[in-house]
């Protein structure tokens, strides 16, 4: 009878850690609200260029974080009568810590006496967590009129309408 208890108490405890593991913030589009909650910032260093962070909640994919620091810019472009920018730098980064498992195997012997015993263990160890955080920092140049054709240069009003409409949570 205990044994039963003991292994539903397992799975329970398993099942729970795996809801809650799996209970990630989705991460919405809008401006930041706190120094390390998801959403985007922009800090003027000129007229027609700004450093724009787009912070992602833990476990957010990387595409969308940078797709959304796109999407930033792209609106103050737009904001500022300007019709497309490119990124003169660009900085993806993850904080906190990814997904692990690790498992270990040991034994012991001993005696006492007459008597000797062998044991031996095995552990295992999931980090379950949603994963790291990832922010994505560029610096954007605006202009006007007939876009260069360069890899790193963004039509404001394309970006809008593409990222833009696909902007549900993840």
């Amino acid at each position: 009878m205990k044994r039963q208890n003991t292994k539903g108490l397992i799975a329970l405890a398993f099942s729970a850690a795996l809801l809650t593991a799996c209970a990630t913030s989705p991460t919405l589009y809008g401006p930041q609200t706190g120094p390390r909650g998801a959403g985007y910032s922009e800090y003027r260093l000129e007229a027609g260029r700004y450093r724009v962070t787009f912070q992602g909640n833990p476990g957010a994919p990387v595409n969308q974080v940078s797709d959304y620091a796109l999407l930033r810019s792209a609106e103050l472009a737009l904001r500022d009568g300007y019709d497309w920018f490119r990124v003169a730098d660009r900085v993806t980064q993850q904080t906190g810590s990814g997904r692990g498992s690790s498992l270990s195997i040991g034994g012991g012997s001993g005696s006492y006496g007459r008597r000797s015993g062998v044991g031996l263990g095995v552990g295992t160890s999931f980090n379950l967590g949603p994963g790291p955080a990832v922010s994505s920092s560029m610096e954007v140049v605006f202009g006007k009129g007939q876009p260069p054709h360069d890899a790193d240069v963004y039509d404001a009003r394309a970006i809008v309408r593409t990222v833009g409409q696909g902007r549900a949570a993840v």
